[in-house]
C-alpha cells in the first residue's frame, strides 16, 4: 500500500533526532495531532480492506507497526507538552522576576510613581527576531526588519551627542527616539545607550531601569548580554546585592559564548557574591 509506505517515510523523518530550527513547538505539536490523525484514517482504511487489503499491507506485522508507531506519537506529543510547561514556567518566572526589579527600581528613583508602573510584558513576546552582533546597517537585509524613515539618522544623531559628551542630551535623544521608533531594530540598542549615557550623568536607578528595557525587550537580541551585564552593575552600585549578584550570574547562564561573561565574573567577585 502507497499510502503506508509514505506515512513510515513520514514517521521516520518526523521522529528523528532533531526537528528543523525554525519550527516551534506549536508547530509539532500540530505535526503530531495530523499524524495521529493520518494514522487512525490509515488504520480504519486497513480494516475496511478485508482479508486481501491486509495481506498486501503484510499481514498483522502491519497492525504491530501502526500500534508502535500510535505509541509513540503518544509519548512524543507528552514529550512536546511537558516542554512547552517548562518553557512557560520559565517565561512566568522571568517576567515576575523582571518586574520586580522595575518595582525595585522605581523605588529607588526619585519621583517614581509605583502606581504607574505599566503592567510588565511577557519576557521576550512580541520582540523583533534577533539581530546580528554588529550595528544594523541602513539598508535591510532578509532577516532584519527594514528601517522607518529617518530612524538611522535619528540613532546617529543621539550616538553622536554621546560621543560628544553631551550624556544628558543623548539621554534624552536616545528616549525620544525609543519613543518614536518602538520595537524597531535599534530599540533595544537605543535603550542599552541611554542606560549608558544616563549611567555617565550619575542617574544609575534611571540607568539601571534603561538596560532592563534593553534585556527584556529583546532578550536574545544584539545587545541582551550587556544589557544584563550592566543591569547587574548598576544594581550592585545601588546597594542591591542579593538581585546584582543573581543578574550578574544569569549573564553567564544565558550567554556562554559572550565576551561580557569575564566581566560579570569580576564583578560578581568584587561583590562578594557566593
Amino acid at each position: 500500500m502507497i499510502r503506508l509506505s509514505v506515512l513510515l517515510l513520514w514517521f521516520g523523518a518526523f521522529a528523528a533526532p532533531a526537528f528543523a530550527q525554525d519550527e516551534t513547538i506549536a508547530d509539532i505539536r500540530a505535526e503530531l495531532a495530523a499524524l495521529a490523525a493520518d494514522l487512525q484514517a490509515l488504520r480504519a482504511e486497513l480494516v475496511s480492506s478485508g482479508q486481501a487489503g491486509m495481506q498486501a499491507a503484510g499481514g498483522a506485522s502491519a497492525l504491530d507497526r501502526m500500534n508502535a508507531m500510535e505509541a509513540e506519537i503518544v509519548r512524543l506529543t507528552s514529550v512536546t507538552e511537558a516542554l512547552q510547561n517548562k518553557v512557560d514556567r520559565v517565561v512566568a518566572d522571568g517576567t515576575n522576576r523582571i518586574g520586580d526589579l522595575e518595582f525595585r527600581l522605581c523605588e529607588l528613583e526619585e519621583g517614581c510613581d509605583i502606581s504607574s508602573l505599566p503592567v510588565t510584558a511577557t519576557l521576550g513576546g512580541g520582540a523583533p527576531a534577533p539581530g546580528p552582533v554588529t550595528p544594523a546597517p541602513a539598508a535591510p537585509t532578509a532577516s532584519q526588519p527594514e528601517l522607518a524613515a529617518n530612524e538611522q539618522a535619528d540613532f546617529d544623531r543621539a550616538k553622536a551627542a554621546y560621543e560628544d559628551g553631551n550624556f544628558q542630551g543623548a539621554a534624552d535623544l536616545f528616549a525620544a527616539f525609543t519613543e518614536t521608533y518602538t520595537g524597531g531594530p535599534l530599540t533595544g540598542e537605543a535603550h542599552f545607550m541611554r542606560g549608558e549615557a544616563l549611567a555617565q550623568t550619575g542617574a544609575i536607578s534611571a540607568a539601571a531601569r534603561a538596560y532592563l528595557e534593553a534585556f527584556s525587550g529583546q532578550p536574545d537580541g544584539p545587545v541582551a548580554a550587556q544589557s544584563l551585564l550592566r543591569l547587574g552593575q548598576s544594581l550592585g552600585q545601588l546597594g542591591q546585592l542579593q538581585e546584582a549578584c543573581v543578574t550578574l550570574a544569569e549573564v553567564g547562564a544565558r550567554f556562554p559564548g559572550s565576551a561580557s561573561v569575564a566581566e560579570a565574573q569580576a564583578t560578581m567577585q568584587n561583590l562578594g557574591c557566593q
